[in-house]
């Protein structure tokens, strides 16, 4: 399928969509997205709405030196339900969430190198990150990261059963 995508943005003109986006760190992103329902009667997915390519442009404002990436995707939305404009805010929608939950799951609990690969543990273990990931932020209230909070709540195990039921009294 990739093949597939590659062949129909080889020879892409200009760009559906355009976004110039300065960023923080000293950075200049511009995103460009050409979508396409061409091949929506070759795919052997049902709910193909379109696919696209995305491709990121990244300035670095301090020593000028300029990244490219290409991303390939689909989506279940056609044209009809979303602009190209449409499909890339989503995109970076995505990658939000994906930085702001699962980054931070993967970096205090090491996710990504995780050995589990039979049973109900595969489903049953990230659940379990998930929630303890939301309770330590729950704890933490906002004011240390998720880090400092698993470094403190590793040297005082008692700590988290009294900052919990605190915070549970102070709710009701």
């Amino acid at each position: 399928m990739r093949s597939l995508l590659t062949q129909l943005f080889q020879n892409r003109k200009a760009p559906d969509f355009i976004a110039v986006l300065s960023l923080a760190h000293g950075r200049s992103e511009t995103r460009r997205i050409w979508c396409s329902a061409a091949l929506n009667t070759y795919l052997v997915f049902s709910h193909a709405g379109q696919v696209f390519l995305i491709e990121r442009e990244v300035i670095r404002k301090n020593n000028g030196k300029v990244s490219t990436e290409v991303a390939l995707g689909m989506t279940s939305r056609s044209p009809d339900q979303a602009s190209p404009k449409r499909v890339l805010e989503l995109n970076r929608g995505h990658w939000t969430i994906e930085n702001r939950c699962h980054y931070a799951i993967d970096w205090n609990f090491d996710d990504d190198r995780s050995r589990i690969r039979t049973g109900n543990g595969l489903e049953n273990i990230p659940r379990l990150r998930c929630f303890a990931a939301g309770a330590i932020q729950f704890i933490s209230g906002g004011k240390s990261s998720a880090a400092q909070k698993m470094q403190q709540l590793n040297r005082n195990t008692r700590l988290y059963s009294t900052i919990y039921g605190r915070r549970l009294i102070q709710l009701n």
